[in-house]
């Protein structure tokens, strides 16, 4: 039986040069349940493929929304050729009817409790439509498969806990993975660090700490008694501010953590408030950033922008507070994806003459009360903002800024990332300039 599984094109594609997880990943689970079939990997945004090129049993495709259109579409054309296509990820799992249309079957949150049926109905040609993936154990899961993806990846990921405490109303994680988080096994987590990363590794935790700060302070620690290598991830900011904080914060970094991304959501509290999400600020937050920065750790704050609460001030207001605190910020406007609270809550005002690509976190996808805060507008803010955010005297200024702990690795990564930031939100500003505004475009549903 042959299997291929592909990670679909993004709409700007091309961005960090990290190997998609869900490849590595779904390739080696593939081969765990069975072990003789013809595998192969795809990256849609590192190679040109097409659907008359697939010599396949079964496609699958694991879909973000913003990936969604790209999928279906090239779904739809494997399906004229005869070869059945199964769908999974946060999008098919917040919308499996509009799913089905593109597909012979959807599988319903983590592949692992049922991958193994799902191949082994399709090699008795009895692929079901429906899947529910369960929410097991993360014991004994398979090491990233190495060496099946064409092209060079610098950068690999890791994970190592599903699930998430904090309930966040613009977030799919925990509608997807649950709020009760569950872990894998620490020596399996530093096996999958030894054997399947290179140097400089991404772990894709939701939270790397932030769950269970005694556990948090033992992986690190085994981290740190194997091979030199270093990472960065994303981390709220209330556990710093617990008992253990500082001490998690000196493991942390002597398991080569260089830099973390925290959701800052907000200079508002009352925005805060809103989205849910002000539980994983803690009391002081200012503090937990300079503890964070002190332990030579570099940070790095999401930050949304355009909600209905927002007014156009916000935009100048993120600028000065990159400029006030040294900090890199990464803004986005407020995109409600389908299966968090806020598309709920948002959905009389969603635009329905923008299809799913546009769910990019630069691209207004409801309407404002405000005339000033417009689609047009508030895009054209953002890109603004984020080019002025990237010029290379503010990029030098915030990697001077990182505490010396952290020389040279942390500054590095700090560059690095900007230096590639600023060469995408220039593009976008390019690209958007000329295209501007997106137009009607139906919804691939």
């Amino acid at each position: 039986m042959k299997i291929t599984i592909i990670s679909p094109e993004f709409p700007n594609k091309g961005g960090f040069p990290l190997a998609p997880p869900i490849l590595e990943y779904l390739g080696a689970l593939t081969l765990k349940c069975k072990p003789d079939v013809e595998l192969q990997l795809i990256d849609a945004n590192r190679e040109m493929i097409s659907a008359s090129g697939i010599d396949a049993d079964l496609v699958g495709i694991s879909i973000m929304t913003p990936t969604a259109d790209w999928s279906y579409n090239f779904a739809d054309r494997l399906r004229g050729r005869g070869i059945k296509v199964v769908m999974g990820g946060i999008h098919p799992s917040a919308l499996p009817n509009e799913a089905i249309k593109h597909s012979d079957a959807v599988v319903i949150g983590e592949a692992e409790s049922v991958w193994k049926d799902i191949l082994e109905d399709t090699g008795r040609g009895r692929l079901q439509s429906l899947y529910r993936g369960g929410r097991i154990p993360l014991n004994g899961l398979p090491a990233p498969l190495k060496g099946a993806l064409k092209g060079h990846y610098p950068f690999r990921a890791v994970f190592t806990a599903r699930g998430c405490i904090h309930k966040c109303s613009f977030c799919s994680v925990r509608a997807f993975f649950g709020d009760t988080v569950r872990f894998r096994p620490v020596d399996e987590v530093a096996r999958d660090v030894e054997e399947s990363v290179g140097r400089i590794y991404y772990n894709g935790d939701d939270n790397i700490w932030g769950s269970n700060i005694e556990r948090s302070i033992d992986l690190f620690k085994e981290l740190s008694m194997g091979s030199r290598k270093w990472w960065f991830g994303q981390g709220d900011l209330v556990t710093v501010q617990k008992p253990r904080g500082e001490e998690m914060l000196k493991w942390a970094y002597r398991s080569g953590l260089r830099s973390v991304w925290v959701g800052y959501e907000s200079e508002k509290d009352a925005n805060l408030n809103y989205y849910r999400a002000a539980s994983k600020q803690g009391s002081d937050r200012r503090e937990a950033v300079k503890k964070i920065m002190d332990a030579g750790i570099e940070v790095v704050f999401f930050l949304i922008l355009g909600g209905r609460n927002d007014g156009v001030e916000d935009f100048d207001n993120a600028l000065e507070l990159s400029d006030r605190m040294k900090i890199t910020i990464h803004p986005v406007l407020l995109t409600p994806y389908p299966g968090t609270e806020i598309y709920d809550e948002y959905k009389q005002y969603m635009r329905q003459d923008v299809s799913w690509r546009f769910y990019d976190g630069v691209h207004a996808v409801f309407e404002h009360d405000d005339p000033s805060m417009s689609v047009e507008n508030r895009e054209e803010r953002l890109l603004r903002l984020n080019r002025d955010l990237f010029t290379f005297k503010r990029i030098l200024r915030r990697t001077f800024h990182i505490n010396y702990r952290g020389f040279p690795v942390a500054h590095m990564i700090a560059f690095m990332k900007q230096i590639a930031m600023r060469k995408g939100f220039r593009k976008a500003y390019e690209k958007w300039k000329i295209a501007k505004p997106p137009g009607e475009v139906q919804r691939n549903a």
